[in-house]
């Protein structure tokens, strides 16, 4: 018997990293907010990788923090190891990774969300959601509770429908023994919902007790660590090591003589995988000509014996799986205590959102995280912290917050599933963004922090001390331009040494760092005004100096395309009637509904020539509505 449960102006369905970050950024923006979750006991449960960052990934983490979200924060209270990974390559690429102890991660992330006025949290199974119209109305539980609402986020991750895979062994699940939902996607389909069905999985966790690491190579933390928000102090601890070790030509053949036992090539799973993170099943098919691939042995916890063994994630029966760890060195006599499995479950087609994850049918529903057909936690955060600001602005009446290509890895990820779709489970990754020179994870806090400002969700002390830090680096960048070294016998042993090239003339230590061959800390005995800046300053300080040509470069290709993307399409446009679009672009073009032509020119299947017919349309539509208004 269903019940009138209460009223809020915005509920969250789900309590993963995506739902963590809707109703947090909600509550924190003062609206009554509703966080529903199947179990309270998994908030922010991490039910792949024991992680946080990595290449992109990090990019993410770092922003979400920019913008005021709370992904960085947590994992920086409870890390156990961090590293910076890339450092060998530009700053462009650098992402820090660090491991976490995910039972801690979950009860700190738990504990922030029971803290959070404005924020209630209930442990309830949404079955139905109901409209008004085209407006949403309400939510019901299993148990019958109805709880109305203005604004619904949908952050259910990989429990819609969801089945667990183990051999020819399969059962309606969700992740780490938990439930699945089974009735919201019969609702989502009668209310117009798109489905798509997708499929991902997970590597065996393995007893401590049972590993050999003497056969394996230690992989340390760094020695100092970076912390991934921007208003962390430091961290100090004492980090735990992970091992590497790798697969050789016994656990290839134990798998491909078991391929006929996979169901991925039996035929029993049917959702598409990940291709940028496939079962050691697929690598081992994939890359037939490989003797070896990399494995990762990472602590789940500093308390638990439980090891995660990345890189072999895999639906194997678990008698095959047993026999496929135990021919990797180190683990000869390793004990199983977490099966590996697969998982499908039903996903959204992002086609039918809006930039700001808004569903374009009805007036209130968003969706966030893994059931856009996103993977990873990192970019399920990065849309719930979206989707809850735009719930809340649009409850306040004001335009959505919509980052762009140029702005952010958020923009891209956006832009990419909203304008392209996916196929298979997005990752994101540094390629994916075209301007990734000014798009680096260092300067997160000088793209995003005025915004997360104008928002609500970076406060007054954490503001002032933001433009604290870039009136420095301003002022440090100034000083350096204007302190000019006389040609000495100082100056030409150190750039003698250095294999630079020495003049007569002065030269600016400005000049100097745009060196490749000299850094700015290497100047330190030359300069003698320098003063004691923080690490995060002389940072920014060297990599504005030496990439400044490229960064201009890449400012200048800005430029042009937040000129498409200012030229706003009108909602209401007709592109059956446009003569001259070709019939694969109007079909496109009305699915996706861009919002200007930039957006319009990176829908695949709307070509160049397609976009100067929109251009000429938009240029008449402009006339007569202006005609028209003036009364002509």
């Amino acid at each position: 018997m269903s019940y009138k449960a209460g009223i809020y102006d915005i509920i969250v369905i789900g309590g993963g990293h995506a739902g963590c970050e809707s109703a947090l950024a909600s509550a924190r923006l003062g609206h009554k907010t509703l966080l529903l979750t199947m179990n309270l006991d998994s908030i922010a449960l991490m039910p792949c990788n024991p992680s946080i960052g990595g290449t992109g990934k990090g990019h993410l983490v770092r922003e979400i923090d920019a913008l005021g979200g709370e992904m960085a924060k947590n994992i920086d209270k409870t890390m156990i190891q961090c590293k910076m990974l890339n450092t060998a390559k530009g700053p462009a690429v650098h992402s820090l990774r660090a491991q976490a102890d995910k039972l801690k991660y979950q009860q700190e992330m738990k504990k922030t969300l029971e803290k959070q006025e404005n924020l209630f949290i209930k442990q309830h199974e949404v079955v139905s959601i109901k409209l008004e119209g085209s407006r949403v109305k309400n939510v019901i539980t299993k148990t019958g509770a109805i709880f109305d609402t203005s604004s619904i986020i949908i952050t259910t991750g990989t429990y819609l429908k969801s089945r667990i895979v183990i051999g020819d062994v399969s059962y309606d699940g969700g992740p780490n023994g938990l439930f699945g939902a089974n009735e919201l996607s019969e609702s989502l389909i009668e209310i117009g919902v798109k489905l798509l069905r997708f499929k991902t999985g997970t590597p065996a966790r393995v007893d401590k007790r049972s590993v050999d690491f003497e056969k394996m190579t230690i992989q340390e933390g760094d020695e100092k660590i970076v912390p991934f928000s921007f208003d962390t102090e430091n961290i100090k601890i004492d980090q735990v090591p992970c091992y590497l070790t790798y697969t050789n030509e016994k656990t290839h053949q134990v798998i491909k003589d078991n391929l006929h036992l996979s169901p991925l090539y039996s035929g029993n799973i049917t959702g598409v995988g990940p291709r940028y993170c496939p079962s050691i099943e697929d690598k081992v098919v994939r890359f037939s000509d490989k003797p070896k691939h990399q494995i990762f042995i990472e602590p789940e916890g500093r308390d638990t014996d439980e090891l995660y063994v990345q890189g072999m994630s895999s639906s194997l029966p678990e008698d095959v799986q047993l026999k496929m760890l135990r021919t990797v060195e180190g683990m000869e006599n390793v004990e199983i205590m977490r099966s590996a499995y697969a998982i499908e479950y039903d996903n959204i087609d992002p086609l039918q959102l809006w930039p700001s994850l808004e569903y374009k049918g009805i007036d209130g529903l968003f969706f966030a995280g893994q059931i856009n057909g996103t993977s990873g936690y990192e970019e399920a955060a990065a849309q719930g912290l979206i989707a809850g600001i735009n719930a809340s602005l649009k409850l306040k009446g004001e335009s959505p917050l919509i980052l762009d290509r140029s702005q952010a890895y958020i923009g891209v990820l956006i832009d990419d599933i909203v304008t392209k779709g996916t196929l298979e489970p997005y990752r994101m990754m540094t390629s994916r963004a075209e301007y990734r020179l000014i798009l680096r994870q260092d300067n997160a806090d000088l793209r995003l922090t005025d915004i997360g400002k104008d928002i609500g969700l970076i406060d007054d002390i954490r503001y002032q001390k933001f433009i604290k830090k870039k009136i420095m680096v301003l002022e440090e960048i100034e000083r350096l331009k204007n302190t000019v070294l006389k040609p000495d016998v100082h100056l030409e042993a150190f750039l003698r040494g250095k294999n630079s090239s020495f003049s007569n003339q002065g030269i600016s230590l400005y000049e100097l760092i745009k060196r490749p061959e000299i850094s700015y800390f290497e100047l330190h005995d030359l300069d003698k005004e320098r003063g004691n800046l923080p690490k995060n300053v002389t940072e920014q300080v060297e990599i504005q100096i030496k990439y400044e040509g490229y960064i201009k470069k890449q400012l200048n290709q800005v430029e042009q395309f937040k000129k498409l993307e200012k030229r706003k399409i009108p909602e209401n446009i007709d592109y059956e009637s446009i003569s001259g679009l070709r019939l694969e672009a109007r079909q496109k073009l009305g699915k996706v509904r861009p919002v200007s032509i930039g957006h319009a020119s990176r829908i695949s299947g709307v070509s160049p020539a397609d976009i100067s017919v929109l251009l000429v349309y938009m240029e008449n539509y402009s006339r007569k509505e202006s005609a028209k208004n003036n009364g002509d």
